[in-house]
């Protein structure tokens, strides 16, 4: 199943019951760049209140809740990033509290309505898809064929490919390349 990274940064806000969300999806190489990049909006935002986030990039995911109650927020955020089918990025909320208590539900959809609406402005940018080594010839074959640009190329445990490829390609990708 492939997956899709950004092709560059989006953010969004939005206002509940006076707390402000500030939601931010940023396509990041790894965690250690994700960690990287979650510095900027600590330091822009330094009296806000909290900065959740959520991150897949490489195979590697992570959360936090940066102080909320336990569950309220990098796991939402996480969970919108799966539904998603995103690789590469590190979603961040920074919420401004605003005197009213959400309770736990409220908090959950807050996180998960201010990431989602970012995500909904997100433009994908590459497919990433990975394969045994067995099967590397034919895909690098069909990104040939399908005039689809190998960005990337990560070998591990299986072969990864990081390509950019119009819109209209994506699905085809997902059904004909080996998984």
């Amino acid at each position: 199943m492939p997956s899709y990274t950004l092709a560059s940064p989006v953010s969004a806000e939005i206002d509940i019951r006076k707390s402000r969300f500030i939601a931010l999806a940023i396509p990041v190489a790894d965690r250690d760049a994700a960690m990287h990049k979650l510095e900027r909006p600590r330091a822009e935002h330094p009296t806000a209140t909290h900065v959740c986030w959520a991150l897949f990039a490489g195979g590697q995911s992570g959360m936090s809740d940066d102080g909320e109650p336990s569950g309220t927020a990098g796991q939402p955020i996480l969970e919108v990033l799966r539904h998603h089918e995103v690789d590469g990025v590190l979603a961040a909320v920074v919420r401004y509290y605003g005197g009213i208590k959400l309770g736990a539900g409220g908090l959950v959809r807050a996180y998960t309505d201010a990431i989602a609406t970012a995500m909904q402005q997100a433009e994908r940018g590459l497919v990433g898809i990975e394969m045994d080594y067995a099967d590397e010839a034919r895909g690098r074959r069909w990104i040939e064929l399908h005039d689809a640009e190998l960005m990337e190329t990560t070998y591990g445990m299986t072969v990864r490919f990081v390509m950019r490829m119009p819109m209209a390609m994506r699905e085809t990708a997902a059904v004909e390349l080996p998984a």
